[in-house]
């Protein structure tokens, strides 16, 4: 087996491996992009010397400046927490494609709305245009993981989905370099904190006009009974005649897994929130609701958008040099991302990412809050790091090594591919909800985290690291290679930390036994997607 082979649920043509599902992950992606560099962008445009004197930080107290700061950012989240809610109902009645549209074109205005701040109007352009953009990549969080994961073949599910996560971090490289562009660039002025403004709208017109193009997701055609449009959508996707076996094993399993649901919970908007009655979709969304607690918990929020506070704390002084800090920042995270879709996540697998990642983070920030603990931040533009102080830059891009190949990411695609077809929507929905929400919780706080715990930030970060260490050991199963429609039984299946293989192999004896009943058999799909089998006349 190669470094790069994958594990596959089944027997798969080389043309389900193709460019039209990857084109279609990485035009949906764009919405990463926008989310990504948003919250790289607006840390550091706080921080430029233009954006601070037209709007005059410098009348506010230390204390009032902080809750001005966290306002500005926060605010974002919030919107991005309704967002994401909302997106259950766009995602249901008008399909995900559609709903993208919606969301892009939200955060286009919101975007927009920025642009028309001046020290004469003051900051409430910028809050309520962060609001509506908010509300526009709260939705598309809660779509494109979804979308992607629906459309994806099991063996590369998690590398595509990927590509969101690699879309946000290309979003987040260039919302950390833009200013330290346009601050070496441009003398303090208007134009130098309005330009990263401007560049939001440059991803966000992308995704809108990609999604004239990508097709609807086959499995929520399914879903609505469009058997002939989701025939056609699923053939595109795979590159695959409609009566090949492969098609037509994936149609049978989508229709199964249908029938069961609605049988079992019913059709319907409101069926979904019916079956929050039950058990195992209560401890689901429970599931995806606390690995972003955890994620957060990892302080990567709080670096993302107080990245200046953050390089101040260890020692860095000036603008440009923490800008350029940040910037180096953005390019380990981009290097990561890039290993973790490549190989890591359909290979490594999800869990031992998530342990791995929580135990060398953890020991990264207690490294960094021990050093500063002891040595306290040097004050000043004329101090110089010592050599612990290096050290502690250097855990800190460690830290950015462990956290970003799997934390970073990895979240999402589990939350994408861990719901059935009828929970899925509000399942994301709720997942992405949490994620905003933990978001704003870091963001809001995070100024007066720092101003009154210091070194304690880094420790408390550390100790939620080490706890979701024993979270994901006892309850998150490993989700590599299993199909969509095979979620229930992983989740079902005990012990946990060997659920994987023994479902994998339950689903390879099945395949052969239906491929060994196929012989003599010619299986077809009608034009509306239903199953026929023919007996061959040749066979004896």
């Amino acid at each position: 087996m190669t470094l790069f082979a994958l594990k596959e649920d089944r027997p798969t043509p080389k043309a389900v491996y193709n460019w039209r599902v990857y084109a279609c992950a990485a035009i949906a992606s764009f919405a990463s992009c926008m989310i990504g560099y948003d919250s790289a962008f607006i840390g550091t445009t706080l921080a430029l010397p233009s954006f601070t004197k037209e709007f005059h930080f410098a009348s506010y107290s230390k204390d009032a400046l902080a809750l001005l700061q966290a306002n500005i950012v926060s605010v974002y989240q919030a919107g991005a927490f309704f967002g994401s809610l909302c997106a259950y109902g766009t995602s249901y009645f008008l399909g995900r494609r559609k709903s993208l549209f919606v969301f892009a074109l939200i955060f286009i205005v919101g975007s927009a709305t920025m642009l028309a701040a001046n020290s004469a109007r003051g900051l409430g352009p910028i809050i309520g245009g962060r609001v509506m953009a908010g509300f526009g990549v709260g939705g598309a969080s809660s779509l494109v993981p979804i979308y992607i994961s629906e459309l994806s073949p099991p063996a590369i599910r998690g590398r595509l989905v990927g590509i969101y996560e690699l879309g946000w971090q290309i979003g987040g490289l260039i919302g950390f370099w833009i200013n330290y562009g346009v601050e070496q660039t441009l003398q303090p002025s208007r134009k130098q904190w309005l330009i990263p403004f401007a560049i939001q709208l440059i991803p966000a017109g992308l995704l809108l006009i990609g999604a004239l193009w990508i097709r609807e997701s086959p499995r929520w055609l399914f879903s609505k009974g469009r058997r002939e449009e989701a025939l056609r959508a699923l053939c595109w996707v795979r590159k695959l005649d409609a009566n090949d076996i492969y098609l037509v094993e994936e149609v049978q399993s989508i229709d199964q897994e249908l029938e069961r649901y609605r049988h079992e919970v019913g059709a319907g908007f409101w069926k979904p929130f019916l079956a929050l009655k039950q058990r195992k979709v209560q401890w689901r969304f429970f599931l995806g609701g606390m690995l972003f607690l955890w994620q957060n918990g990892s302080g990567i929020n709080a670096i993302n958008y107080y990245s200046p506070t953050v390089f101040k704390s260890i020692g860095i002084e000036g603008t440009s040099t923490a800008l350029l800090t940040t910037g180096l920042f953005g390019v380990v995270k981009t290097c990561f991302t890039i290993v973790w879709i490549l190989y890591l996540v359909d290979h490594f697998g999800r869990r031992r990412l998530l342990i791995a990642g929580a135990v060398g983070g953890s020991l990264c920030m207690w490294f960094i809050g021990a050093y500063i603990k002891v040595a306290g931040t040097p004050q000043g533009s004329g101090a110089q790091l010592s050599s612990g102080g290096i050290a502690a830059i250097f855990f800190f891009y460690l830290w950015t090594t462990f956290y970003t190949p799997s934390w970073n990411g990895t979240p999402w695609v589990i939350n994408s591919e861990m719901f059935s077809q009828n929970t899925r929507s509000l399942g994301q929905a709720s997942a992405a909800a949490n994620n905003w929400f933990w978001n704003f919780i870091i963001s809001r706080f995070t100024p007066q985290m720092f101003l009154k715990m210091s070194y304690g930030v880094y420790f408390f970060f550390a100790s939620l690291m080490i706890l979701s260490v024993v979270f994901v050991y006892f309850l998150i199963p490993e989700t590599k290679s299993v199909p969509l429609e095979s979620m229930d039984r992983l989740f079902e299946t005990r012990p946990l930390q060997k659920a994987n293989k023994l479902v994998m192999e339950e689903l390879r004896l099945e395949d052969e036994e239906f491929r060994q009943n196929a012989r003599g058999v010619n299986f077809s799909l009608d034009e509306k997607g239903n199953v026929d089998q023919v007996e061959r006349a040749d066979v004896v």
